[in-house]
């Protein structure tokens, strides 16, 4: 009788952690066709909007400060609502940031555009802090897995997002709205249905039953780190994950402007940069399984050596050699993987359920802010010595990552260890 109602929310939670990944993963390739729109024609849609291109960054850097405020919302409406709320508010906000682009560029209103590409940003945030969700009720040696499930969902709806992109501004033009808005038509159609799924099939919430079989008999048996282990591990978990996106985001950034002004075209650059975005998700089960299998340092150290491989390679290839900037970007985006991947696993170890979520949304904000950071840096780098001077100098500060990894040490297969001494009990 004792045995029976003690496996009773084991049952639950596996139950539901299955649930979970299924509806997050479908609810990631939605939201991943909705970030295309941004990222391909955002800054078009500026420069046309404007009729200049000095302010054409303008809407990359709207929408990611738009992300780092959504990041900080949507971790303190699930920290108290829980996930189903905050991702479900989270990319709403962002189909309405879409459809306000769609509405500016109709009627030609500037200041409209500015404020809905800052909302649309929301949807960008909600969709890298659905990762969070696949962790709540996995087991700690299945972390690192329940984070690259996700994260590889993501790229389907990331590579089917783009090549509507001609699609969607044809069928603008058919119903009188300007071309490149119709993109942003798809984005906020996209990040709506991401949004109503959540919010109809994500029950029961993962973080909710979490903290009832924590508060239960019969919880998981994974005790909460102490005081000193969480600061630790947040700090070490936060900091892989901002140094490995300024990292990325610097080298990536001016990556086209680098080919560009050597000669080469748009569709080579594009290739250049579909590598690079494959390599950032494409990876991610062989990852989880790693940071699972042999735990979460000798990954975060992996991606310090790749991304010090990238930035070397990038700083060394020939400027007409599209092969060996491919594979640059390639161990970029790899690099990227192996650290957000590790960080999060570490994170989520560090972190009790009390304040969980609250504390993932402040670090997405740091990350959100580290990217449009590198992002502003690298243009500044590169105007003032070359690529190649900003490639190294990425390439070593993502060896930043290793000596941060004392302040971890002994952390590596804590939370594995604990888990696999429950199960064995």
């Amino acid at each position: 009788m004792d045995t029976r109602s003690a496996a009773i929310p084991d049952d639950l939670r596996a139950h539901t952690q299955r649930r979970t990944l299924i509806v997050v993963v479908i609810s990631q390739v939605l939201g991943g066709a909705g970030l295309a729109a941004g990222v391909t024609v955002g800054a078009l849609l500026a420069k046309e909007m404007l009729g200049s291109s000095r302010f054409a960054g303008l809407s990359s850097a709207l929408f990611t400060l738009g992300s780092a405020a959504a990041a900080l919302i949507v971790g303190r409406v699930s920290h108290r609502l829980g996930r189903r709320t905050g991702l479900s508010i989270g990319y709403l906000a962002g189909a309405a940031g879409g459809a306000g682009v769609v509405l500016a560029a109709v009627i030609d209103s500037l200041p409209l555009l500015v404020v809905s590409l800052f909302v649309y940003g929301s949807g960008t945030a909600t969709n890298l802090q659905a990762r969070y969700a696949g962790t709540d009720l996995a087991e700690a040696s299945h972390r690192g897995r329940a984070v690259s499930t996700i994260m590889v969902a993501t790229t389907f709806g990331a590579v089917a997002g783009p090549n509507l992109v001609e699609v969607m501004g044809d069928l603008a033009d058919g119903w009188g709205i300007p071309v490149l808005a119709g993109p942003f038509i798809l984005s906020s159609a996209a990040f709506a249905a991401a949004g109503v799924f959540l919010w109809v099939f994500l029950r029961p919430d993962p973080l909710r039953v979490a903290r009832q079989l924590q508060s239960g008999p019969a919880a998981s048996g994974e005790p909460e780190p102490g005081a000193q282990a969480q600061r630790r591990g947040v700090l070490v978990g936060a900091t892989v994950m901002v140094v490995t996106q300024i990292v990325m985001v610097a080298i990536m950034t001016m990556t086209p402007i680098h080919m560009i002004d050597h000669g080469h075209g748009l569709g080579q650059t594009g290739l250049v940069i579909a590598i690079h975005v494959a390599a950032m998700f494409l990876p991610s089960p062989l990852t989880g399984l790693l940071a699972d299998r042999f735990g979460r340092i000798p990954v975060v150290i992996a991606a310090g050596v790749t991304l010090l491989a990238a930035g070397i390679l990038a700083a060394l290839a020939p400027a007409d050699s599209v092969a060996l900037l491919a594979v640059a970007l390639a161990l970029l985006g790899l690099g990227w993987n192996l650290g957000l991947i590790s960080g999060t696993a570490i994170l989520t170890d560090a972190t009790p359920l009390a304040t969980r979520a609250r504390t993932q949304g402040s670090v997405d904000l740091c990350i959100a802010l580290a990217g449009a950071g590198g992002g502003i840096v690298s243009g500044m780098v590169v105007a003032s010595s070359s690529f190649a001077v900003l490639s190294l100098g990425g390439g070593l500060i993502a060896l930043a990552l290793i000596p941060v990894l004392a302040l971890n040490r002994g952390q590596n297969h804590a939370a594995p260890e604990r888990e696999r001494a429950h199960t064995a009990s």
